[in-house]
Formats: C-alpha cells, sequence, structure tokens
C-alpha cells in the first residue's frame, strides 16, 4: 500500500455506503490523530484503539441521524499525495465549504485542522478535507 490515508478514508467512505456501524482500519500515528480529529468535531461517535498483531487497529463507530440514517460525513477528499503534496501557509490556510467542513493538516506541531493551524500560525501539508 502506497498512500494509507487515501486506504483509511477509502475504508471509512465505504463504510458509510454500506450503512455499516462499525469500521476496524489498520491503525498508525498519523491515523490516530486523524481519528481524535473526526471524535473531537463531531464526526463519528466513538473510537477504540486495539493493540493484537504487530500493527494493531483503529475501530470507528460512524455517526448516522436516527431519523433519517443520514451519515455525519457527507464527504471525504484526499488533498496531498505521495506523488503530489501540498502544502499551505497559515495565511493561504483553505477554508472548506466556508467553515462549515474542516481540513486536516499535518504540521510541525502535530496533526490538526486549519481552525487551529490558523490560530497557532503555522502552516503544514494538507491532508484532506471533511464535510
Amino acid at each position: 500500500m502506497t498512500d494509507p490515508i487515501a486506504d483509511y478514508l477509502t475504508r471509512l467512505r465505504n463504510a458509510i455506503q454500506a450503512k455499516h456501524r462499525v469500521v476496524e482500519i489498520p491503525a498508525s500515528n498519523l491515523k490516530k490523530e486523524i481519528t481524535k480529529i473526526l471524535l473531537e468535531k463531531g464526526y463519528i461517535l466513538n473510537y477504540k484503539f486495539v493493540d493484537e498483531g504487530p500493527q494493531g487497529s483503529i475501530k470507528i463507530a460512524l455517526k448516522y441521524d436516527p431519523v433519517n440514517k443520514v451519515n455525519a460525513i457527507k464527504k471525504l477528499v484526499r488533498v496531498s499525495t505521495p506523488g503530489l503534496r501540498k502544502y499551505t501557509g497559515y495565511k493561504d490556510m483553505p477554508r472548506v465549504l466556508n467553515g462549515l467542513g474542516i481540513a486536516v493538516l499535518s504540521t510541525s506541531k502535530g496533526v490538526m485542522t486549519d481552525k487551529e493551524a490558523r490560530a497557532n500560525q503555522v502552516g503544514g501539508e494538507v491532508l484532506c478535507y471533511i464535510y
């Protein structure tokens, strides 16, 4: 696998499309940080890190509207890829859906959202857009 973040987003996208309640994804430190951001921003219900085997895994409980059965995540878009990295400074930070969505960035101060990066005045690699 050459792009683990794209695999992470695709597994989430496929689980949402199939209306699964829980999705299991191979773990890494970067994926764990993205999962924590998803929980903080209210896109998922909960997560659990399972340390079995050499790599471990992340179990993510997806969040659905009980009335309409619509998921909280509408779209997941991978921005920076291994073949074409996308970097941005804090002054040129992208706004996702005019501030309704989030951009996840990998910065020198850790993985954070676009709003946190703007507040800390730090730029970095734009990993993905979530809305």
